[in-house]
């Protein structure tokens, strides 16, 4: 049995074709992870009291928080947590009931609040806070705390988000064949 992807109330997390989770991660409950993405060293997400869905090529870097917001009286939804395909999350971000779009990348200790919602295409930077229900255009860098709008991306920019996410596929692969434990 893999101790650290443990099923919630029944519902076992769902997992995708060539899909890497580190032996330190702990993924628990209603979260389906899509081809090719990766999970990597000490990342949790919690699938219990709503549901994760994380798209395909997206990589979540080590020490990132995953979560969700309970159905409750004021929100009937709750808040789940979407991310889509080809995003890379840098170390150490938190990700709480949230819609993350296509081709993004999060900085490090970036936090994106509950119903904040990301568009395609969006870079936000490092140590950056998306507070609870604020939109992020397409096309656009944002940075600060509380984040703001700072320019449009480049060119070169917008290219290197699927970029980004495909050297973590290759990683991913390189993992998957050549990470072997030591002393066993």
């Amino acid at each position: 049995m893999n101790q650290n992807i443990r099923s919630y109330r029944g519902i076992e997390p769902q997992l995708g074709a060539h899909v890497y989770i580190d032996p330190t991660a702990v993924i628990v409950g209603d979260v389906h992870i899509g081809d090719e993405s990766s999970i990597w060293p000490f990342v949790a997400a919690r699938g219990d009291v709503n549901f994760i869905r994380i798209g395909a090529r997206t990589n979540i870097q080590d020490s990132t928080v995953l979560h969700v917001t309970r159905v409750s009286e004021n929100n009937a939804a709750g808040h789940p947590l979407i991310i889509g395909d080809d995003v890379t999350v840098g170390h150490h971000v938190m990700l709480h009931g949230c819609q993350v779009g296509n081709r993004i990348l999060i900085g490090m200790s970036a936090v994106v609040m509950d119903g904040a919602i990301v568009e395609d295409d969006v870079i936000i930077g490092a140590g950056s806070l998306v507070p609870p229900g604020k939109r992020l255009r397409s096309g656009y860098l944002y940075v600060g705390s509380p984040v703001k709008e700072a320019r449009p991306l480049t060119e070169e920019e917008l290219a290197f988000l699927p970029r980004s996410a495909a050297n973590y596929v290759r990683l991913k692969d390189d993992y998957l064949t050549q990470v072997k434990p030591v002393g066993q």
